[in-house]
């Protein structure tokens, strides 16, 4: 009994470790979204405001290379110093042909701290066994999309990803955008 006990325990660990680091954990869509309306976007700017410019420059240029039949452009590319005007800014985009923006930003970092207890069992001859308990703490960045249409000034589709325990910037933002992909792709968005 207790070897059955713990092979499910075990294979139950082994399932959890496997699970996705990154996965979409809620999402919104205008009812009006349709593949038919994503492929009516003929330029999208592309914007990621995170800490630093190295890291927005490495995510929206993934993005950029995410997004095959649209002409995307980079945020660092396009706007100045001088662009700080939301409703100039929204004109200057119109004049240049733009029809949308995609803007990913971090929306929050959650950390939350779990006590694994100790185990104990009996051994051969009388021995006892024991293991001591430990503390864990897991962070989560959740990473809001956005996708807004400028033509009919609002927003089209929201999403937030959550990725558990990030190590490196690259991996995690390629976690993310495979998640987007394959949830645009199943909403029939994107091929």
């Amino acid at each position: 009994m207790k070897i059955k006990l713990f092979v499910l325990l075990s294979l139950a660990a082994v399932l959890f470790s496997c699970s996705p680091a990154t996965r979409l954990e809620k999402s919104w869509a205008d009812p009006s979204l349709t593949a038919e309306t994503v492929k009516s976007f003929r330029k999208v700017l592309v914007v990621a405001p995170l800490k630093d410019e190295t890291s927005q420059r490495i995510a929206e240029d993934k993005l950029v290379a995410l997004l095959k039949n649209v002409e995307a452009v980079q945020s660092y590319l396009y706007l100045t110093a001088a662009d700080t005007d939301q409703n100039q800014v929204v004109e200057k985009l119109k004049n240049d042909g733009f029809d949308g923006t995609i803007l990913i930003r971090l929306k929050d970092v959650e950390k939350e701290t779990t006590y694994q207890p100790g185990t104990s069992y009996g051994g051969w001859y009388g021995y006892r066994y024991a293991t001591p308990g430990y503390y864990s703490e897991n962070t989560s960045f959740l990473v809001e999309t956005n996708l807004y249409s400028l033509d009919q000034g609002k927003l089209l589709w929201s999403g937030t990803t959550s990725s558990l325990n990030p190590t490196k910037l690259d991996k995690t933002i390629d976690d993310i955008f495979a998640t987007l992909r394959y949830e645009w792709q199943k909403k029939g968005l994107i091929k």
